[in-house]
């Protein structure tokens, strides 16, 4: 096999590794992201739990950087300490090599079974979350067939004249190795992958012990710089947490790496091949990291709190997307085309602005942050002023002469803005106002209403990253699945309705004084539902999908999801 043809073996091997590790970590924030974040925030101050569910969500997500996200978005709006999120990162890192030891055994014979029922449960699913398990399952059995397809294509090396000579030169040198290690680690933006590589040139006898384990620890300490990079224009509440792991990640890769040269331990106790050796050793020492720091947790978060106080800038990162300058432009207007491509830019600003302002709102409700509050709010009168003006830009483009099509989507893009102001002043006067009733009258919501709340709410984002790419790609099926979550919501509606009289009926204390704060959330939340879906409107009704006011029946439509969505 000549370079080239390895290099693009090897390199098709790793893209499908990352893109299946990818497609299982959507499927699962997809499915269950508002239960995800209620357990990591149920974390509250206890290390130790801390640690267990930050091992559970790398388990689930396939990814500690995931998990410290999570941890880092919950630390800056002050819903979790510094010291339990950096608990909750050595529990992360724990899960993350759970799941390196549990795709390195052979496990080839699973795929056709994956690939069956997860397309069978994927077509024939009844809801975007059965839907999404069986998303899951396709990842988890392309998984596979990349690690696989990994060791076909690093077989031939074992012959590599050029490649023996790098790797006796990393055998003299593990710092090399160990800082390459650590560098593809931050390129794939996935320690898992890296380190199933590394377990798999070490399986093909391609690199030695010693050198699999200088990959493997500097694939640790750049897990660590991932989460770094990818908050690196995050407020400083938001970088503590991230940057103590990649203390901690920083400080035991280096002391193993130096412990392993110095005293050369009897490594072959951990299996009877280098590629075992690397997998459980992987895991040990992300074991014995969490052992070793979890008592320095507490003085860690409070030395990053002195090096990154929290600053007046920390509440304005919400502003950054309502200064940018409107994508408007008059200079196209005599070209109708390049007009409403300027005008759906300027929704998609806008809809940015309104994300900021939905966002964050369940974590307003248990923070009851003033100053945050009163900056969401602010953001407000940004909408209500951009829309203003895609109206006048609209209605001036209207007076051109426009055929049939372009005259639809203006006045779909026309109607869309107006969509994006009610629900500005949604959040505005009704959600907000609520947080702040609830932080003033010191109300607390009963656990499965809480649970009920935040469901909705996540699901209410997700359609709306739904309703963006309707907007901006018109594609029929999206559109029809937009409508149809705006009856799965009514749905959810009345089940939660009917849950909250029931507990009311039983007397809980609870759900009787946050009576009215609950049904009014819900309403506001279905109603800004139901304004994204108006963007799959036009769409089916042209294609007669869309019978008065109910869709019509699904053998109409003819079409199937994409599973790779």
């Amino acid at each position: 096999m000549t370079m080239s043809l390895f290099l693009i073996h090897l390199g098709g091997a790793a893209m499908l590794l990352l893109w299946a590790v990818r497609m299982v970590r959507t499927g699962v924030e997809r499915s269950y992201g508002a239960g995800l974040k209620r357990v990591l925030q149920q974390a509250g101050q206890r290390r130790l739990s801390g640690v267990v569910v930050g091992g559970a969500l790398a388990v689930m997500l396939q990814s500690s950087t995931a998990v410290s996200l999570l941890a880092s978005g919950f630390a800056s709006n002050g819903l979790i300490a510094v010291a339990t999120g950096l608990a909750v990162l050595l529990g992360a890192d724990i899960g993350s090599a759970l799941v390196v030891q549990i795709l390195s055994y052979k496990l080839d014979w699973l795929v056709p079974f994956l690939i069956i029922c997860g397309a069978w449960v994927f077509f024939k699913g009844a809801t975007r979350t059965v839907r999404q398990i069986g998303r899951i399952l396709i990842g988890i059995a392309l998984i596979l067939v990349s690690l696989q397809m990994m060791g076909e294509a690093t077989q031939p090396l074992r012959d590599s004249e050029f490649l023996r000579v790098v790797v006796g030169y990393l055998q003299r040198d593990n710092l090399t190795a160990f800082l390459l290690g650590a560098m593809f680690a931050w390129i794939v933006h996935s320690s898992i992958a890296a380190i199933l590589l590394v377990m798999t040139l070490a399986s093909q006898g391609v690199v030695p012990l010693e050198v699999g384990i200088a990959l493997m620890l500097g694939c640790n300490l750049g897990a660590g710089l991932i989460a770094i990079g990818l908050t690196r224009n995050s407020e400083p509440r938001a970088k503590r947490i991230p940057l103590g792991n990649l203390l901690f990640r920083a400080l035991g890769a280096i002391a193993a790496l130096w412990a392993l040269s110095v005293f050369s331990p009897p490594l072959d106790r951990l299996g009877a091949e280098p590629a075992r050796q690397i997998v459980n050793l992987h895991l040990i020492f992300n074991c014995a990291l969490a052992l070793i720091c979890l008592p320095f947790v507490g003085p860690v978060g409070r030395l990053l709190t002195r090096l990154l106080p929290a600053g007046p800038r920390d509440g304005a990162a919400p502003h950054t997307i309502a200064e940018r300058v409107s994508a408007l432009d008059r200079g196209v207007l005599p070209n109708p085309g390049l007009a409403l491509a300027s005008a759906t830019r300027e929704l998609l600003r806008i809809s940015e602005i309104v994300e900021l302002m939905l966002r964050p709102v369940m974590d307003l409700y248990q923070s009851g942050d003033k100053d945050q509050i009163r900056q969401v709010r602010a953001l407000d009168d940004e909408v209500d002023r951009a829309e203003s003006e895609i109206k006048l830009y609209l209605a001036e483009l209207n007076r051109a002469k426009l055929g049939a099509a372009e005259a639809r989507r203006s006045m779909d893009l026309t109607g869309f803005a107006i969509n994006l102001e009610l629900i500005g002043d949604i959040i505005s006067r009704n959600l907000l106002k609520l947080a702040d009733v609830k932080r003033d009258s010191d109300l607390v919501f009963s656990r499965e209403g809480w649970r009920e709340l935040t469901d909705l709410h996540q699901r209410v984002l997700a359609n709306m990253q739904l309703a963006l790419n309707v907007l901006v790609s018109g594609d029929r099926e999206s559109a029809r699945q937009l409508v149809e979550e705006k009856d799965h919501m009514r749905e959810l509606e009345k089940q939660t309705h009917r849950k909250h009289l029931e507990r009311l009926q039983n007397g809980s204390v609870k759900s009787i004084e946050t009576s009215n704060l609950h049904l009014e959330t819900v309403r506001a939340l279905k109603e800004i539902n139901s304004l994204f879906a108006t963007v799959g409107y036009g769409i089916l009704t042209e294609s007669g999908e869309l019978l008065g006011s109910r869709l019509a029946s699904a053998a109409v439509a003819g079409a199937t999801p994409d599973p790779a969505a």
